[in-house]
C-alpha cells in the first residue's frame, strides 16, 4: 500500500476535490475505481491528462498520479518535469477510469463497449473543471475522447501523443520525442492563456 495514502485520502475532502470525489463515487456504481490525486489541480486544474486505464493492482486505496511507482508514471513524471508543467496545474485520468483487470490477473486489452463506456462518463468530468484550456489524449483509445471533448468542450485545445508505457518509450526515439514535443506544446499554451488571463 502506498505509505502515504491515509494523508492522500485526507486531502479528499478539500474543496478542490470534493467534487471530482463525489462525481468519482457515481462513476464506480461499486467498481473499483482509484481516486484523482489530491495533490494535483482538482477542479483548479487548466490541463487534463487523459490516459487509457489504471493498470493491475489490488492496493486497497489507489490514485491515478504521476507518483505511482510504475513505469508509465515514472516516464511521465519525467516528460511533466522536463516541460515544466507543474501538478497544481493539471489533473490525470483515464478515459475507462475502472480497474478491468480480473485480480492478481496480467493487463488485458480493453473491449470497445468498456472504451464506449468510459468515454461516456467525460462530458460529466469536463463540465466539473471550468478553468481547464487544454487537454492531452495520450494513448490509442484516449485519442478516441477526441470527439467527445470537441462536442463538449468546443474552445478546449487537443494535443495527442503516444502512451509514456515502458514499452511504448522504447520502441522508438521518435516516441519520447513526440511525448516531449507535445507535452511542451501544451505547456506553452498553458503559458499564452495565463498571459491572456483566459479560460474556456
Amino acid at each position: 500500500m502506498d505509505p502515504d495514502a491515509d494523508d492522500r485520502q485526507g486531502l479528499l475532502r478539500f474543496p478542490h476535490m470534493v467534487p471530482l470525489e463525489n462525481w468519482r463515487n457515481t462513476v464506480a456504481q461499486g467498481r473499483p475505481v482509484p481516486h484523482f490525486d489530491p495533490r494535483d489541480g482538482g477542479i483548479d486544474a487548466r490541463l487534463l491528462i487523459l490516459l487509457e486505464t489504471p493498470g493491475p493492482g489490488d492496493a486497497p486505496v489507489r490514485f491515478v498520479s504521476r507518483d505511482n511507482a510504475g513505469g508509465t508514471q515514472r516516464n511521465l513524471a519525467r516528460f511533466l518535469d522536463a516541460a515544466g508543467i507543474t501538478r497544481t496545474d493539471m489533473l490525470l485520468w483515464n478515459c475507462v477510469p475502472w480497474i478491468v483487470h480480473a485480480p492478481g490477473a496480467r493487463g488485458r486489452p480493453l473491449r470497445r463497449a468498456e472504451i464506449r463506456e468510459g468515454l461516456a462518463t467525460l462530458p460529466g468530468l469536463l463540465a466539473l473543471l471550468p478553468r481547464l484550456t487544454t487537454v492531452v489524449l495520450a494513448g490509442r483509445v484516449a485519442r478516441e475522447a477526441a470527439p467527445v471533448i470537441a462536442a463538449a468542450r468546443p474552445n478546449v485545445a487537443l494535443f495527442t501523443m503516444p502512451h509514456p508505457s515502458p514499452a511504448n518509450v522504447c520502441t522508438s526515439p521518435a516516441v519520447p520525442a513526440a511525448i516531449r514535443d507535445t507535452l511542451s506544446a501544451a505547456a506553452a499554451r498553458l503559458g499564452s492563456m495565463y498571459k491572456e488571463g483566459g479560460f474556456a
